[in-house]
């Protein structure tokens, strides 16, 4: 008696605009999580690229307080991060009233409202003035 192993279809499989394979992409997933853990002045390139803002004046900003003497390079990253979501979240709450008023740019009234409505902003209150 024969068994017939039905094996399902993968989307990839179907879709033959894809380009690849499971095997590629795993490979590319791997050399990802490889290049993350490693340290020294290859970790330096891809915490660049994970950045949007200037890491260099980010540390420069950074030692301009008294109290900070050295900064290493995986601090500078997530104080640069941090500040990309901030600002990020920030820009997202002003849009909602930027289209409230049917406008497409952020104005400073905008981050104004926002910082008033949201508690999480209460910090800031003041700080545009």
């Amino acid at each position: 008696m024969a068994a017939i192993v039905a094996s399902p279809i993968t989307p990839t499989e179907l879709d033959p605009d894809r380009c690849g394979s499971e095997e590629e992409s795993r490979g590319a997933e791997a050399e990802e999580e490889s290049s993350q853990q490693q340290t020294g002045p290859i970790a330096a390139v891809s915490h660049s690229r994970l950045s949007k803002l200037p890491l260099a004046r980010i540390k420069a900003l950074m030692k301009t307080d008294p109290d900070v003497s050295l900064a290493s390079q995986e601090s500078v990253f997530i104080i640069a991060k941090a500040t990309e979501l901030f600002v990020e979240m920030i820009a997202k709450d002003a849009l909602v009233y930027a289209q409230q008023g049917k406008r497409k740019t952020l104005q400073r009234k905008d981050l104004d409202n926002a910082i008033e409505a949201i508690d999480e902003f209460a910090f800031l209150e003041g700080t545009l003035d």
